[in-house]
């Protein structure tokens, strides 16, 4: 019998979460049957050519109307649509797969968590940069000890699509929508990957929050949601476009964390290491087939092409150095969401992994606010 699966939401993670759908048949046929069952958007227009483009059987305007019919609510909406459609969907049993950060507030996020408490569907939360091979074998040698005890975390993620001042104003310039900038929509994923990597907790932060540009152009008669630019209006930012952290882990490690939307020269880089007493790995996203690794007997840092049949995942896709891309990531995610709802195990980064990532996020804008380190 198929998983009923409902999407909220069809444009850029609609897309991604649709493919990887598409995938898994071919190269994890172990995994869940899905039916691709409704999509849930507002614009009817739009609508009528993503059910078909994205697989899926039809449509509604109103995500209320879906929830019945489905076993799986995937919330790819704006951060402030997700708790309520989830907690909905929560309280129905039905399962939820929420886009990240879990919410545009720390209080939503717990609300969500609750909700997820107390019900018989699982949950998931989108940090898919979990299921690289690459961080799942960087993983793997943290665990085994090969790196000693550690000392060190840094991350950063850097982005340039709002270095122009030029470029349009969208939803998630709106603290209202998105609750945060680059702390939330980038910043949130190297959190989780520390966190992840070091199976350990923030516990404390000092942050610094920035804005540089107050108010960017929005096209006429776009209502500044989905518009390429050009108009005369303008709306104002109310959120960071950039940010940086010190942290304290629980086991005594230091962290630094940095994003930014305005980070010129940069595509999508996502860079974390470790750095431990007998050795260190580093990470990019932009080389992600490849995990720098530094030996204990090794001079420097080894580059080690994480393709191997019997690398992580490495059996399930090409011969070794036939590379991987980043919608790979999303395959390997709902692999393993889908068999967590199939077979009633726990599934990993689920809400309480989210709602952890989100009062770190709440944290290092409350060390901003008051000028001084607190605790998450």
């Amino acid at each position: 019998m198929s998983l009923r699966v409902g999407f909220l939401g069809y444009r850029f993670m609609g897309r991604a979460h649709a493919n990887a759908l598409a995938r898994l048949p071919m190269f994890f046929p172990d995994a869940p049957a899905v039916e691709r069952a409704v999509l849930i958007g507002r614009d009817e227009e739009a609508l009528t050519e993503a059910v078909d483009r994205l697989g899926f059987d039809r449509y509604v305007t109103d995500w209320t109307a879906a929830i019945d019919d489905i076993d799986i609510l995937y919330n790819l909406g704006p951060n402030n649509l997700h708790a309520e459609p989830s907690i909905a969907a929560l309280e129905d049993d039905v399962h939820v797969f929420c886009e990240k950060p879990l919410a545009h507030t720390l209080e939503a996020a717990e609300e969500m968590a609750a909700a997820a408490r107390t019900s018989d569907g699982r949950t998931g939360i989108a940090f898919n940069y979990r299921f690289v091979p690459a961080i799942q074998l960087a993983r793997e040698l943290i665990e085994r000890g090969e790196l000693g005890e550690i000392y060190h975390v840094r991350a950063r993620y850097l982005q340039d699509w709002l270095a122009d001042p030029e470029a349009p104003w969208s939803w998630r310039n709106d603290e209202s929508v998105a609750g945060s900038g680059a702390l939330g929509d980038l910043g949130a994923h190297s959190i989780d990957l520390a966190q992840f990597l070091l199976a350990d907790r923030v516990e404390r932060v000092s942050g610094h929050l920035r804005t540089f540009v107050d108010e960017r152009p929005v096209p006429d008669g776009a209502g500044g949601i989905d518009g390429d630019g050009g108009g005369s209006e303008t709306r104002p930012v109310t959120v960071d476009d950039a940010f940086s952290t010190q942290a304290t882990f629980e086991g005594g490690a230091m962290g630094t964390f940095e994003a930014s939307r305005m980070a010129t020269g940069h595509d999508n880089g996502n860079v974390i290491e470790v750095n431990g007493s007998k050795g260190s790995l580093r990470f990019d996203l932009e080389r992600l087939n490849e995990l720098d690794v530094k030996r204990p007997d090794g001079r420097g840092f080894e580059t080690v092409l994480v393709t191997e049949e019997d690398d992580p995942y490495g059996d399930r896709w090409w011969p070794a150095g036939h590379v991987l891309g980043w919608e790979h990531t999303f395959v390997h995610e709902n692999a393993a969401f889908l068999d967590a709802v199939e077979s009633g195990n726990k599934y990993e980064p689920d809400f309480e992994d989210g709602l952890q990532v989100q009062r770190v996020l709440d944290a290092i804008e409350r060390s901003d606010e008051r000028g001084e380190r607190v605790d998450v």
